[in-house]
């Protein structure tokens, strides 16, 4: 009497291993597997245990008087990508792990609830018989006994389960239910009985669940297992006689822009699969609205589905997606320029999402709607605080303000004296970088104003810092963060220079011919890319903040280096990361008086 845990490998040519030996203390009726380390199992002794992996030990949750004949963990209720991990068999469709408490079916009927964070059990309805078939759905618990089904209020809506519903079988020809599942969003379930599937669906415009039709399979005999596939779109079904079926759940199919290929697994659930990386996103409407439309957008990243009161968006290579009440009308436009959040401009309103957060983070009003002058900046705090979300954009041609999303406050207003054709906000969101018709480049930075150079043609923040690097004329100027003076003889890989608003002059320039298109940062290394005329070669500098120019003939573009290591240095100190830049600081030698 032990329950196992055995590694069966990913591939068909891997040894199974035995990995965990729970012996128990009577039979085991019934066993779940909610999260990575720990097992529930339920015993005929009427003990509900959960066994640690990673320990391999047992403890018991409660004991009753009756046998366990069955167990199900509460549905996350939806696809949250809030709190995303991935599932073991299915690693590219992540899924919430939010699986707070379930529910035990004893011999008696009682179906008692347990909360993992109280570590309190409560006797919550019984049944007219024992419940084999067992179901904790985002709406409820669903429980079967003698060819009736039950609905119950789970005991997040009250404190004893009350029947919502009943659906009664007995008079018909249907034999006994012997298996159930529910689908990954708690909305959907299905009953096994003798050659039979039966579908009930959760009506969120009633408020209740409806049966579906029913799939009747000759010959199928007692369904004596059912598991709905992680993603929705099937749901397997093992038979007394030894056989497995698998059913198609999917309404209909489609492909988009001839790679993306859209799977409905349910009116308000669809899954996209991008068929050149095999990567999938589910889009979920988590008020079960319909999804009637859907486009790829933002260089085939991000996917739009619309509903008739709501747009869910998803971003593809994060997996996260979030839903916010939208009427559309059609006009609305779309900018993913940034990380973290997508901008909606529609009718003079700019409304701001971040990705894996249902309903907007903000919106504000303004007339000037040009990508280049809407800013926002997602960041995290320092530790113990908030993370910091905020908007810069124009309230008129020469007027920008800053608004705190956290909070809705508007945090700064500049009046400028000359029409603003461009704006910024750091890495950090707290600093401002903006360029008027004028080509002058100024830097708020809280309360002060600084202007860094008066002809611009070109301006960006390095990716990941606030180190800024510009272009005038010929003239190729890159201000850092701080400034360490060495005394060591071991040569760093540059100078660091100190990054202060106060002093434009303080800041490190080379001159270059062409013109500055991208600053391209990756672990590795952090490049200028400027266009030139067609040129081959390497060039070593001597300049220490711009190391090497790496010429490409056929792009007719070169690339400057810029050195890392100051930028890493520059951005620990900026979020507060002590001990990285510490550690900087050990491994160069850096006198301590610096």
């Amino acid at each position: 009497m032990s329950s196992i845990s055995q590694k069966i490998g990913g591939r068909g040519n891997e040894k199974k291993v035995i990995v965990n030996k729970l012996p128990q203390t009577a039979a085991v009726n019934v066993v779940q597997w909610p999260f990575d380390d720990k097992l529930l199992i339920g015993l005929a002794d009427g003990k509900l245990r959960v066994g640690v992996l990673s320990s391999n030990k047992c403890t018991s949750l409660y004991k009753t008087d009756e046998a366990v004949v069955s167990v199900s963990v509460n549905s996350p209720g939806c696809l949250c990508p809030s709190y995303m991990v991935d599932m073991i068999f299915y690693p590219n469709v992540n899924y919430s792990p939010r699986r707070t408490a379930f529910v035990s079916g004893h011999q008696d009927g009682s179906i008692i609830h347990f909360t993992f964070s109280s570590k309190n059990q409560i006797k919550i309805c019984s049944v007219p018989g024992a419940p084999f078939c067992l179901v904790y759905t985002a709406h409820g618990i669903i429980a079967v006994s003698d060819r009736r089904v039950f609905s119950y209020t789970g005991a997040h809506l009250a404190e004893n389960g009350i029947v919502q519903q009943q659906f009664d079988f007995s008079s018909q020809t249907e034999k006994e239910f012997s298996a159930i599942t529910t689908d990954s969003t708690g909305n959907n379930v299905v009953l096994g009985s003798f050659d039979r599937l039966r579908l009930f669906s959760w009506s969120f415009r009633r408020g209740a669940w409806e049966e579906g039709n029913t799939l009747d399979v000759t010959n199928l005999y007692v369904c004596s297992a059912l598991s709905w596939k992680a993603d929705g779109s099937a749901v397997y079904c093992g038979t007394l006689c030894g056989g497995v079926i698998s059913v198609d759940c999917c309404l209909r199919r489609g492909m988009l822009k001839s790679r993306f290929e859209t799977t409905y697994v349910a009116p308000s659930h669809v899954i996209v699969r991008d068929v050149t990386t095999n990567t999938k996103t589910n889009l979920v409407s988590q008020k079960g609205y319909a999804i009637d439309n859907l486009k790829v957008m933002g260089k085939d990243r991000f996917i739009l589905a619309y509903t008739a009161s709501s747009l869910i968006i998803a971003d593809i290579e994060s997996g996260l997606s979030s839903e916010i009440e939208w009427h559309s009308g059609g006009n609305e436009k779309f900018y993913f320029d940034f990380e973290h959040v997508c901008i909606i401009v529609n009718a003079g309103e700019i409304t701001v999402v971040e990705y894996g957060i249902d309903g907007p983070l903000g919106w504000v009003r303004t007339e000037l709607t040009s990508p280049h002058l809407i800013s926002v900046s997602i960041a995290k705090g320092p530790p113990g605080s908030q993370s910091l979300k905020k908007i810069a954009y124009l309230t008129d041609p020469t007027s920008i303000a800053i608004k705190n999303l956290v909070n809705d406050d508007t945090e700064a207003v500049v009046n400028h004296t000359t029409v603003i054709d461009w704006l910024e906000l750091s890495e950090s969101a707290t600093k401002l970088l903006f360029r008027d018709k004028r080509s002058r480049l100024t830097l708020l930075d809280g309360t002060r104003q600084t202007t860094l150079l008066n002809f611009c043609t070109y301006v960006q923040w390095v990716p990941g810092s606030d180190v800024v690097v510009a272009q005038s004329g010929n003239t190729l100027h890159v201000w850092y963060v701080s400034r360490i003076e060495r005394t060591s003889p071991v040569p760093l890989p540059c100078h660091l220079f100190r990054y202060n608003p106060s002093i434009p002059d303080q800041v490190t320039t080379v001159a270059i011919k062409g013109e500055v298109e991208a600053v391209l940062r990756d672990a590795e290394r952090t490049e200028v890319i400027v266009q030139v005329g067609t040129v081959n070669g390497l060039c070593m500098m001597s300049n220490d903040a711009l190391k090497s120019l790496h010429f490409q003939e056929a792009n007719a573009k070169v690339a400057y280096e810029l050195d890392n290591v100051q930028i890493d240095f520059g951005s620990a100190i900026e979020a507060g990361d002590l001990a990285k830049a510490a550690a900087f600081l050990d491994h160069y030698r850096v006198a301590d008086d610096s």
